[in-house]
């Protein structure tokens, strides 16, 4: 039987449904747990990374066991390796496909606005990604593009539908992945999918430009800059996107360039932190870039975003989700390949209830991608009959200084006399001070 993209969309969604409210069915009663209890860790895309491991020292051990969600989809070996030949020591590809797509839709919207004006630019981002003629990489793309074509671009991780009227993905990929060994165990990666194709925007973008051969734009070069977690408590992600920003941009200019002339790229840090960040805008905006592929964190683009929509730059994030961001007054400028938190809370609590834990504790960390992912989780465990009385909400306080340590043993403490047999941690490189705190608090970590 022939279904439309939609009705799969459905199916699906109900299908993920059903498994949470089984699975919840099917979990044991509420009792009062002893305070020997097992715990089982759970993580986030702020965590899950093999170099986080790196981040326990000498105690990377307690994170084997530990599982949790991310948005990735099946990365081809081909990608893999082309990113390897950036950067051969590459170990992870968390946030990879999202920063190439990132890079490579920027410049298939200049390329079609005829222009490195940052507003045509924006203009022509949403539709890339929708109801035109498929293409799938970045020669063949821009080609279609120089011909004033409509293109649909589909990539690394824009693979399922095309964006939202808000700039986002309609619909996406996550992984379940798992710590073994203090590394992750790729055998053991799942992936589910999330979302509704039929979310993808229908609006008609402006008239593409068609270019003549030999034409080069008056404005051109087209210039991007990076506002990237180099360094950080979010900097155990920068070499995956790093590398793919830098192989995006290898590829495009191989390709002929944008508007004629190979497009360029400029390094910046956002530092994890909203001070360096600000810096690096004021920086790029000085050097006449204009698109800024990052921030990195949530919570830092927040605080970014005024600068750039006042500067009429264009903004587009890799790993943002933060679910808020989708209502963000950005006038038309902030754009993302990451999803939405509202998908990655349904993804989280399915992983959690799977295992029919008696009692589980959230922590997160204090800011708008911690406690917005928080709730979320939260809202899809009572969705499936998971309720307060079974569901412990904690957050700590981010340190200024990635080099200071999180103190949380307060909250360890709560956590074994409550008696949880689950604790999701909501947080980027500092919340290995957390899963410290809570061996050290007595709590016997399952493995």
């Amino acid at each position: 039987m022939l279904v439309s993209r939609a009705s799969r969309a459905a199916i699906a969604a109900a299908s993920a449904a059903l498994l949470l409210a089984t699975s919840a069915c099917g979990s044991a009663q509420p009792e009062e747990a002893d305070t020997d209890t097992q715990v089982r860790l759970y993580g986030t895309d702020g965590n899950m990374a093999n170099s986080f491991a790196e981040k326990l020292e000498d105690r990377a051990s307690l994170v084997n066991g530990m599982k949790g969600t991310m948005p990735m989809t099946p990365l081809q070996e081909s990608f893999k390796e082309r990113l390897r030949s950036v950067d051969p020591k590459l170990e992870d590809y968390t946030y990879a496909g999202e920063t190439y797509d990132a890079v490579v839709i920027s410049a298939l919207a200049a390329q079609l606005a005829g222009t490195t004006e940052p507003a045509a630019i924006a203009k022509q981002i949403v539709g890339v990604t929708t109801d035109g003629e498929r293409c799938e990489d970045a020669a063949t793309c821009l080609q279609l593009a120089r011909q004033g074509r409509d293109i649909e671009y589909r990539g690394v991780s824009v693979t399922r539908s095309g964006f939202t009227d808000a700039g986002e993905p309609s619909s996406a990929s996550y992984a379940t992945v798992h710590f073994d060994h203090e590394k992750l165990d790729d055998g053991k990666t799942e992936f589910v999918g999330a979302g509704e194709e039929s979310a993808a925007s229908t609006e008609t973008p402006p008239p593409a430009k068609k270019q003549r051969a030999g034409d080069k734009a008056p404005d051109a070069p087209l210039v991007l800059g990076g506002l990237l977690p180099m360094t950080g408590d979010l900097a155990l992600l920068y070499p995956s996107m790093g590398a793919a920003a830098a192989l995006a941009i290898k590829e495009i200019n191989a390709a002929g360039g944008v508007l004629g002339k190979p497009a360029a790229w400029i390094e910046g840090d956002d530092g994890t932190n909203p001070a360096v960040a600000k810096a690096t805008v004021a920086a790029h905006v000085r050097k006449g870039v204009h698109v800024i592929i990052g921030a990195g964190a949530s919570g830092v683009t927040r605080a970014v975003l005024p600068d750039v929509v006042a500067a009429g730059r264009v903004l587009f994030s890799p790993s943002n989700t933060d679910a808020g961001l989708s209502t963000v007054d950005d006038k038309g400028l902030y754009f993302r390949t990451a999803p939405p938190d509202t998908l990655q809370g349904r993804a989280l609590a399915d992983v959690i209830v799977r295992d029919g834990p008696r009692k589980i504790a959230i922590v997160a960390r204090k800011d708008s991608y911690g406690e917005g992912l928080q709730e979320n989780v939260r809202a899809e465990l009572e969705r499936v009959g998971i309720g307060a009385d079974r569901v412990k909400l904690l957050t700590y306080e981010p340190p200024a200084d990635p080099e200071t340590p999180v103190d949380f043993s307060a909250g360890a403490k709560e956590i074994k006399d409550y008696g949880a047999d689950a604790v999701l941690i909501i947080g980027f490189a500092e919340s290995a001070h957390v899963i410290t705190a809570l061996a050290d608090g007595g709590a016997q970590i399952r493995q």
